[in-house]
């Protein structure tokens, strides 16, 4: 098994602590007394979504939805398309989506449309990691922990090589890759 040091610490345990409680603070002020339902995507999502559900001082139902993305034949072409495991019904309800990294946006704006279809009441989307660059749609998260220029993000319930690190309490890149030497990222939230 690979050691732990072959990853480079980027965003420390308390630092990710300190941002998903100001995360939590934020989404509990704009929903305040309302009951919130939270539609978790996995894998990479769960370390997040429990962290930050536990800052939510009011009624929170969990909701998972798997993600399988695959390669489908159609009118002699290949495509990749996005499934998922059955979405809730959540009619007049008030929902957050919550996953880990949001790199093309192509994954969370297909499950936004897909939950947007049970007629919501508000549907917004959470992220720990944001990553604007390599935006592919137009769409931004509603919260953020931090915008990231790193492609590569292990640890936190983020899998690393081999499906390694996700047990790991803070979040880092391989040692020797370009965003381990000395890149910084930024951190907040889009005003809603």
């Amino acid at each position: 098994m690979k050691p732990v040091s072959a990853l480079q610490r980027v965003y420390s345990e308390p630092q990710l602590a300190k941002r998903v409680s100001a995360l939590g603070r934020q989404i509990a002020r704009d929903y305040s007394d309302r009951a919130l339902d939270i539609v978790i995507l996995l894998e990479n999502g769960f370390v997040f979504a429990a962290d930050l559900v536990r800052c939510l001082p009011g009624r929170v139902v969990c909701h998972f939805v798997h993600a399988e993305i695959r390669d489908v034949e159609f009118g002699g072409h290949d495509r990749r398309e996005v499934f998922f495991t059955r979405t809730p019904r959540l009619e007049d309800r008030d929902v957050l989506l919550v996953d880990a990294v949001m790199q093309s946006g192509v994954t969370q704006d297909f499950l936004m449309k897909r939950l947007q279809e049970s007629r919501p009441r508000s549907l917004r989307l959470a992220v720990l990691f944001d990553k604007p660059a390599e935006r592919r749609v137009d769409v931004r998260p509603d919260y953020f922990g931090f915008s990231a220029a790193s492609k590569y993000l292990a640890g936190y319930g983020l899998a690393g090589s081999r499906g390694w690190y996700r047990n790991l309490p803070y979040v880092g890149v391989p040692r020797g890759s370009r965003a381990s030497k000395g890149r910084r990222a930024r951190r907040g939230a889009r005003q809603t």
